[in-house]
């Protein structure tokens, strides 16, 4: 043993038995014959380069090209489904031939063979780089009057939209097509021997990558992470050329997927000798509060010809709140030799004990505190790598009768669904934007996302790990069975496997994930015992990856006696709580059937409405479908806002929280949804965008964000009013007013005058006056909890609107052309009230170092494209989105103008990284 292994053991001594053994260690190393300390300069063994700039951008193929480049034979799409209802049964596939024709798919199945656990299942690369001769993949064609783009990138979301034809699912934007991207990579001559690898964290869709000519592989799942090895096919010391040709059908989604490089791309540099992608694994199987077990599953890769012979150490640390290790390690793993074969791949494990641990658990009980593992590879006694394991430590329990528990603590699930769309800034994955849904989820009380319906960017889980949200992280929206014509059912078969593994691979380490959802309202719940045995497989695989966790899957349809029930751990149920339909509710029945397994709503409600639009007449029920003169206006395409409505298929949150306090056993529920998002507009697909949302697209508050909030929150002291009391024309008429609060009790007063004094029934979540008469004035509501008054709240007629007033989230951003600032705008009159039916066209200028990246009003019938500096507020509020360009400190002054009022402007600053 050398005497540099020797001072590596004596530190790990240190951590286990005391400083003094490891002096002595340490004394004992420096006596050995022929031992000699040798000073080592740091190494950075791995580099992870981010390349999201420098782009080149195209639509559609070459003018021309008669190469075949399709992944494969696609079935004609002989009916649209467009329109078709959420919970519509999903169909069976077309099957088709190849048509005779040479199609790409056979040299990107490869691609996937790292996920494909049997050796006799992977694939083998035909001989040939097809598409080697198409203009656009030659390394010498000439694009600069292509498009410059940096990533991510959606190329759809700037527009315009289609205002007619069956487009409202996927949004109403161009989304489905070609698009071709070119980069030029530099890589030096002194990287000449290291493993090349380029990763993709997302792509829409059916990506095919050649590298100087050459066909590298790809990749179909639009929503996956991925990986190809570059390293046979660079050009060491001289100019690389990466293209990257994404193929996304029409009529391949319910909502819309966006289109392009859409996440981060990265390029990673490795030695031969490292740590395999998504190569570590924590796991904690034993948690107290005096003492946590950690164990390490790392896989190795040796990419050279020859066996090599390693060392690997790997040390502890705490985080910090932003994600920086704090002071020294808190535990070691001992270093371990192991050999790994030419060409292969071998794992190590070790375990490590943490005294004390700082548990990881939801707000704002618990604190989401996190960890690093980081690992040091060796291979004759020099760094040949150097990988960071993220984690935390925490424990689940599942309890059939009381619900989740989070660490010993009970966590009622307080959830919601989310599309991958960001709003106005499409499915172009920003940071700051994803954070900003997260603060104003938190702010409403919830604790918990469910990613709806695919592998979610990996930034938005280290959110969810930071910030402390529960996740169910899901895998796929159909399996074998047809929603839309040219769905992931398309490829199922071949890539079910890998892509459950990559994702389950790539995620295991976050704390905030605590469930698998293999599916969600798939069409093989109708398909009994045929269906079940695909579920087993998905759910297999998910064990195989990660037995710490449990796994899941959505039923809509599935009934307690079928047999897809029985195949997950943790029974999740769309509507069904509440009913579907015609048919009653599910909850006691899977409860009656699965006594010993915990139920959670992983679809609830699917209420609908726009932000501060409210019909009239109003209903007296609590729950009930759109209809014309019902809760929808088929002219204007806008739902009522006193949150009374829902889709066919769901119910309004009363409802549900009624279901739910009516069998406690049920863990909680995950709302559908969360943020509106662009397609699916039940019930006005001429829309470009849902009503289901607690905000909407803008993310905006709605008035449902505050019933939420009284349920979820219910020590916050808040009274909420709905309608607004600005109604020019209805003098006399009846205007019904409702309270959202958790109090008991409440007492409205028009101008003073007592409305009467309501006490909240049993299953009764809202306050309502259903027979208030219209009168320009003040409403004012006092309300009482528990025999003590509780909130108070008013509402005033509004005058005309004066002059808009602006207000931004954060007055100091980072220069680095990714920070966001979001900037509402609100109408207002001379006493600075919202007026609340304004629509004024607000013109946004930008001054300093930055940009306008987008603008929003909410209103989802809207074409206004996204890009445009001019929008008119919906019901008094407008959005503008800044950013600061790259690397300019400074000032940036938004103004904000419109005609005859006065005008608003708001100051950011700007700062560098290292500022």
């Amino acid at each position: 043993m050398t005497a540099k292994m020797l001072g590596r053991w004596a530190k790990w001594m240190h951590g286990r038995v005391g400083p003094g053994v490891a002096a002595l260690a340490v004394l004992l190393s420096l006596i050995v014959p022929g031992s000699q300390a040798r000073a080592q300069p740091a190494e950075t063994p791995r580099e992870r380069i981010l390349i999201s700039t420098g782009w080149r951008f195209t639509r559609g193929d070459p003018p021309g090209n008669t190469t075949d480049l399709r992944y494969d034979v696609r079935p004609e799409v002989v009916r649209s489904a467009d329109g078709r209802v959420a919970d519509a049964q999903p169909e069976e596939a077309v099957r088709v031939g190849d048509a005779g024709r040479r199609v790409l798919r056979p040299w990107i199945l490869p691609s996937a063979n790292r996920f494909i656990a049997d050796p006799a299942r992977r694939h083998v690369r035909p001989d040939g780089d097809p598409g080697s001769e198409v203009p656009y993949v030659r390394p010498e064609f000439d694009d600069s009057g292509w498009q410059r783009a940096d990533l991510p990138h959606d190329w759809a979301i700037a527009g315009p939209f289609i205002e007619e034809g069956p487009y409202g699912g996927m949004g109403r934007l161009p989304s489905w097509g070609i698009g071709w991207y070119r980069r030029a990579l530099d890589i030096p001559a002194g990287d000449a021997g290291k493993s090349i690898f380029l990763d993709v964290e997302g792509a829409m869709a059916y990506a095919t990558v050649w590298l100087n000519g050459r066909l590298i592989g790809g990749w179909p799942y639009g929503y996956n992470s991925w990986r190809l090895d570059l390293t046979p096919y660079v050009r060491f010391g001289g100019r690389n050329q990466l293209v990257i040709r994404l193929d996304n059908p029409p009529e391949s989604s319910r909502w819309y997927p966006g289109g392009g490089l859409y996440r981060d791309v990265w390029l990673v540099k490795t030695r031969p000798v490292h740590v395999a992608q998504w190569g570590g694994f924590v796991t904690t199987p034993e948690v107290s509060r005096e003492a946590a077990t950690v164990a390490l599953q790392l896989a190795i890769d040796n990419d050279a010809a020859q066996e090599a012979a390693i060392e690997v150490a790997t040390e502890i640390y705490a985080l910090d709140a932003d994600g920086r290790r704090t002071g020294q390690p808190v535990a070691q793993i001992a270093p371990q030799a192991a050999r790994v074969a030419a060409r292969g791949t071998t794992t190590i494990q070790g375990t490590a004990r943490i005294a004390t641990p700082r548990l990881w658990g939801p707000p704002p009980t618990q604190r989401p505190h996190l960890y690093v593992a980081v690992s040091t590879v060796r291979q004759d006694e020099r760094i040949v790598d150097r990988y960071e394991t993220p984690f935390g430590i925490r424990t689940l329990r599942f309890d059939a009768d009381q619900g989740l528990f989070v660490n010993g603590e009970r966590i009622p699930i307080r959830g919601v669904n989310n599309h991958h769309d960001l709003g106005a800034l499409g499915a172009a994955f920003n940071r700051r934007a994803a954070e900003r849904q997260l603060e104003l989820l938190r702010e409403m009380g919830a604790n918990a996302i469910r990613m709806s319906h695919n592998p979610p960017a990996p930034a938005l889980l280290e959110l969810a790990d930071r910030m402390g949200f529960l996740v169910i992280d899901e895998v796929f929206d159909v399996w074998e069975r047809r929603k839309t014509p040219l769905d992931f059912h398309l490829v199922f078969p071949d890539w079910h496997e890998p892509d459950l593994r990559a994702m389950v691979r790539r995620d295991r380490n976050h704390p905030s994930v605590i469930l698998w959802s293999i599916g969600n309202e798939v069409g093989e719940q109708y398909t009994g015992e045929d269906g079940a045995g695909i579920a087993r497989r998905l759910a297999a695989i998910a064990r195989e990856e990660d037995p710490s966790r449990l796994t899941t899957t959505a039923m809509n349809w599935a009934r307690p006696d079928m047999p897809l029930p029985g195949t997950v751990d943790v029974i999740g149920l769309n509507y069904q709580g509440t009913g579907v339909r015609t048919l009653p509710g599910q909850f006691q029945a899977f409860h009656d059937r699965f006594p010993d397994t915990l139920i959670f709503a992983s679809e609830s409600a699917s209420a609908l409405s726009s932000r501060g639009e409210y019909l009239f007449p109003v209903p007296g029920s609590v729950s009930g479908p759109v209809r014309p003169g019902s809760g929808g206006d088929p002219r204007t395409r806008q739902v009522s806002a006193y949150e009374l409505h829902a889709a066919d298929f769901g119910s309004t949150p009363d409802r549900d929280f009624s279901a739910q306090d009516q069998h406690p056993f049920v863990a909680g529920e995950f709302v559908w949804t969360g943020f509106d998002y662009l397609g699916e507009p039940t019930p006005y697909y001429d829309a470009r965008s849902a009503y289901s949302g607690i905000f909407d697209l803008a993310g905006f508050r709605k008035d449902r964000f505050y019933l939420y909030q009284a349920r979820w929150r219910p020590d916050l002291r808040f009274a909420h009013i709905l309608p607004h009391w600005t109604w020019p024309g209805r003098e006399g008429e009846v205007t019904p007013v409702h309270v959202f609060s958790s109090a008991d009790e409440a007492e409205l007063f028009v101008n003073g005058r007592s409305q009467g004094r309501i006490r909240r029934a049993p299953f009764a979540y809202r306050f309502r006056w259903d027979y208030v008469t219209y009168e320009p004035g003040e409403l004012r509501v006092v309300t009482w909890k528990n025999g003590q008054e509780w909130a108070t709240a008013t509402m005033t007629t509004a005058g005309p609107p004066t002059a808009l007033a602006a207000e931004v989230d954060r007055r100091r951003i980072h220069a680095d052309g990714r920070d966001l600032a979001f900037v509402t705008v609100r109408v207002t009159d001379a006493a600075g009230r919202t007026a609340p039916r304004a629509d004024n066209a607000v013109r946004f200028t930008v001054e300093g170092p930055g940009e306008l990246v987008a603008t929003d009003n909410g209103d989802p019938t809207s074409f206004v494209e996204f890009a445009s500096p001019t929008r008119p507020a919906f019901n008094g509020l407008a959005l503008a989105i800044v950013r600061a360009r790259p690397g300019e400190a400074g000032r940036i002054t938004l103004r904000a103008e419109t005609e005859g009022l006065e005008g608003a402007s708001v100051v950011i600053e700007t700062r560098r990284n290292a500022d």
